[in-house]
C-alpha cells in the first residue's frame, strides 16, 4: 500500500469537498471530510473497477447510501479517472450538472444508485448482492467464473436508524449474502445532535445477532481500512460483513469537526483556514496534485489489466456456453421476446377467477419465456399468487432460486428490488397487498425517478377485499400510486388484460409498473373483445371495449372489477352508450392526440367513470360535466359484494348518473 499517495489523495479530496460546498453555499461536508481515508483506500486499492468500462459486469459495486455526502463520491470518481471532470466537481449542485445534490443513477458515470433518502442505499446494496449471488449461481461454470465481485456500501447513523435499512440488513444476514460489505461511518453524530441522544445500541452485537460478521476499526487508519476490506472480501463464510469505522465528522475543519455542526455546510465558512491547515495551495481551488494524478493513472493500469484478464475468461465462457451467454446479454439489454404474447397461451373460454389468480398463471408462463424473470413476496405468496412453480427458492444454501422470500419487510423489499434493477441483469418483481403499497412507497418513488423497470404486484385491490374491513381496503392507494411521476399503474379487468399488463411491464424499460390485481372474481370479457384486442388495449392504456351500436350519446370508463358494472349499465342505457376499459391512465396519456380523441371523442361530454376508489383523478377524463362513481371514504367490514353495493359501486349508479 502506498500510504503517502493515499494520504495525499485523502487531503486533496477533502479540499475538493470544501471548495465545492463553499462555492455553492450548499451541501454536506461531514461525511466527505470524515471518510476521506476510506475513499482513498476504496478507490485507490480496495475496489475492482475499470473507469473506461463503468458497467463491467464483474466490477465491484460501490453504493453511497449516505447520499447527502455526495461530494465524497464525486471527488473519488474524479480522482479515479471516471468521466467526472474537475469542472464537473466545481459545478456541484448547479443546474444541469452531472454532480447534483444527491447522486443520481445514470446521470453520473460510476454512480450505482440514486441515494439520499436515508437507508435506501443499504437496501439497494442488498439487492445488488442478491443479484450478484443469483448471477454467479446461474452463469458461473466449473471451468469459468465470470461473477465473483463484491458489493460495498457506505452508510452512516442516519441510514442505519431507518427501518428500511434494518429490514434489508436482516434479509441479507438470513440470506447469506457474503458478497456484501457494509462500511458504517460511525462518527457518533447525527444532524441535530450527538448520536447518543437518539441511539444506544451495541453495533457489533446487533449485526452479529443477524448473522453478520462485524469488525471495528479506526476509520482514519489506512492500513486498518485496507486490511478489513481485504479480509471481508476473502471470507466467503455465508455471512455479510460490516466494517464499523470510527471517524471524526468534518475532519479538516477544526471549528466544527466532531460535532453536529460538521454535518452540513456549516464548516464551509472556514474554508480558507481549513485549506491552509490541510496544506493546500491558497491560490488554487479544486486542486489535485500531479502526484495524485500519476498515482491513480498507475492504479488504473492495474485495474485495466484485471478487466482484460476477466474479458478473456468471459469470451472463453461465452464460446463454451452460447445459450447462457445469449441469455445473459438479453438480460443486460432488457430484451423481450418479440413473440412474447404468443408464448402466453390464451385462457379457456370458461375461465373465471380473480385477476390475482390469472396473474399467477401469467407470471409462470412469462418465466418460461424469460429466464431473467425473478420474483418475491412479502410473506404472501399464498395470496399474491406469484410463486414460480418450477423456479426454486433463493436462500443462503441455494442462490439459483427464482423465488425470493422477503418476509414481512415491504419497504426492504422495495429497496432490494430497486437494487436488483440497478444491477440490470434480471427482471424483478415484488408482491404484497395493495393497501401495503404505502410501506414501500419511498422505494417506488425512487424507482420512478431512477427509471428502474421494477414490477410491483399489488393484490386485494379494493373494498372487494370484504370482511377484513377498512384497514385492508385500499380506497386511496391506487390513485396515490398514479400521482407518482413515471410509474405506470395498471388495473386489468380480466385474465387477458392481465396478460397485456405483464407484457406491458416487461416491454417497459424506463420505469416501474404497478399491477393492481383483485381478490374477487371478475367477469371474463370474451364476449366483448378478442384476446388480441384486450392485450393490445392494455398497451395503449385505454380502448373501446363495447362500441355503441347507434349514435354515440354517452361514454363509461372503468377499470378492474368495475368494468362488468359498466357493461351492465350500458345494456340498460341503450345503443348509444360506449364502454371504455382504461386499465392504465398513464399509458393512455402517452398516446397520440388522435388516438385519445378516437377513444374519447371531445364531442361527447356525457361521461361517467367508475372505480372502487377515490374519485379525484377521474375528472381529467370525464370533464367537470361528467360523473365519477367511486368511494371518497374508508370502507367497511362485510362480504365484498355487500360492501360494493352499500358504497354504490354498481351498474345502477351509472344508469342513474347517465339517464
Amino acid at each position: 500500500m502506498n500510504t503517502e499517495a493515499l494520504t495525499r489523495a485523502a487531503t486533496e479530496a477533502r479540499g475538493l469537498a470544501i471548495d465545492a460546498v463553499h462555492a455553492c453555499s450548499s451541501g454536506h461536508l461531514g461525511l466527505p471530510l470524515g471518510c476521506a481515508e476510506i475513499g482513498a483506500v476504496l478507490f485507490g486499492e480496495g475496489l475492482k473497477f475499470n473507469p473506461a468500462a463503468p458497467k463491467w459486469l464483474n466490477r465491484d459495486r460501490f453504493i453511497l447510501s449516505a447520499g447527502h455526502g455526495s461530494m465524497f463520491i464525486y471527488s473519488w470518481l474524479h480522482l479515479a479517472g471516471y468521466k467526472v471532470s474537475n469542472q464537473d466537481v466545481a459545478d456541484f449542485r448547479k443546474l444541469h450538472s452531472i454532480t447534483p445534490g444527491h447522486p443520481e443513477f445514470d446521470e453520473t458515470e460510476g454512480v450505482e444508485a440514486t441515494t439520499g433518502p436515508l437507508g435506501q442505499g443499504v437496501g439497494n446494496a442488498v439487492g445488488y448482492a442478491l443479484s450478484g449471488k443469483h448471477a454467479a449461481a446461474r452463469y458461473n461454470t466449473s471451468e469459468h467464473t465470470i461473477f465473483d465481485h463484491h458489493v460495498v456500501a457506505l452508510a452512516g447513523d442516519g441510514c442505519l436508524q431507518e427501518g428500511v435499512a434494518q429490514e434489508a440488513i436482516a434479509f441479507a444476514g438470513h440470506s447469506g449474502l457474503d458478497n456484501l460489505i457494509l462500511i458504517y461511518d460511525s462518527n457518533d453524530v447525527t444532524l441535530d445532535a450527538m448520536a447518543e441522544v437518539s441511539q444506544g445500541w451495541d453495533t457489533e452485537k446487533y449485526f452479529e445477532s443477524l448473522n453478520w460478521d462485524a469488525v471495528m476499526i479506526d476509520g482514519h487508519d489506512l492500513s486498518a481500512i485496507l486490511d478489513a476490506l481485504q479480509a471481508a472480501k476473502a471470507n466467503d463464510n455465508g455471512k455479510p460483513k460490516v466494517i464499523i469505522a470510527k471517524t471524526e465528522i468534518g475532519r479538516g475543519i477544526p471549528e466544527v469537526a466532531g460535532t453536529a455542526a460538521g454535518h452540513g455546510e456549516g464548516g464551509a465558512k472556514f474554508s480558507e483556514s481549513a485549506r491552509a491547515g490541510l496544506g493546500l495551495p491558497s491560490e488554487q481551488h479544486f486542486y489535485v496534485s500531479e502526484e495524485t494524478k500519476a498515482y491513480f493513472a498507475a492504479q488504473t493500469e492495474g485495474k485495466v489489466a484485471g478487466f482484460e484478464q476477466w474479458q478473456a475468461t468471459y469470451d472463453a465462457w461465452a464460446t463454451a456456453n452460447p445459450e447462457l451467454a445469449a441469455e445473459l446479454q438479453d438480460g443486460v439489454a432488457k430484451a423481450v421476446p418479440t413473440d412474447l404474447s404468443a408464448q402466453i397461451p390464451a385462457f379457456a373460454e370458461d375461465y373465471a377467477d380473480a385477476t390475482r389468480g390469472s396473474g399467477g398463471v401469467v407470471i409462470n408462463a412469462l418465466a418460461k419465456a424469460m429466464p431473467q424473470v425473478i420474483t418475491g413476496s412479502a410473506d404472501l405468496y399464498g395470496s399474491t399468487k406469484n410463486y414460480l412453480k418450477d423456479g426454486g427458492d433463493f436462500s443462503a444454501s441455494d442462490a439459483s432460486g427464482r423465488n425470493i422470500w422477503f418476509g414481512i419487510r415491504e419497504h426492504g423489499m422495495g429497496a432490494i428490488c430497486n437494487g436488483v434493477a440497478y444491477d440490470g441483469l434480471f427482471r424483478i418483481s415484488g408482491a404484497t397487498f395493495c393497501v401495503f403499497a404505502d410501506y414501500l412507497r419511498p422505494s417506488i418513488r425512487i424507482a420512478g425517478l431512477a427509471k428502474l423497470p421494477v414490477t410491483y404486484i399489488f393484490t386485494h385491490d379494493s373494498v372487494g377485499v370484504g370482511e377484513d374491513g377498512p384497514t385492508h381496503q385500499p380506497v386511496e392507494t391506487v390513485s396515490g400510486l398514479r400521482v407518482i411521476p413515471n410509474v405506470d399503474v395498471i388495473r386489468p379487468a380480466d385474465q387477458e388484460e392481465v396478460v397485456g399488463s405483464w407484457i406491458a411491464s416487461m416491454e417497459r424499460t424506463d420505469g416501474p409498473t404497478a399491477l393492481i390485481l383483485s381478490r374477487q372474481k371478475v367477469l371474463s370479457l370474451n364476449n366483448y373483445a378478442s384476446v388480441e384486442a384486450r392485450r393490445e388495449g392494455v398497451s395503449k392504456g385505454a380502448y373501446i371495449l363495447k362500441k355503441e351500436e347507434g349514435e354515440l350519446s354517452s361514454i363509461i370508463l372503468a377499470t378492474g372489477s368495475e368494468v362488468e358494472h359498466a357493461l351492465k349499465a350500458a345494456e340498460q342505457l341503450g345503443s348509444g352508450c360506449r364502454v371504455v376499459s382504461a386499465p392504465c391512465l398513464e399509458r393512455f396519456d402517452r398516446q397520440s392526440a388522435a388516438y385519445q380523441e378516437e377513444v374519447l371523442p371531445s364531442t361527447c361530454t356525457k361521461r361517467a367513470a367508475i372505480e372502487a376508489g377515490v374519485t379525484g383523478l377521474w375528472y381529467k377524463y370525464v370533464g367537470l360535466e361528467g360523473t365519477v362513481i367511486g368511494i371518497d371514504r374508508f370502507g367497511m367490514s362485510a362480504p365484498g359484494d355487500i360492501v360494493m353495493d352499500q358504497l354504490g359501486i354498481k351498474a345502477e349508479s351509472l344508469v342513474s348518473a347517465l339517464s
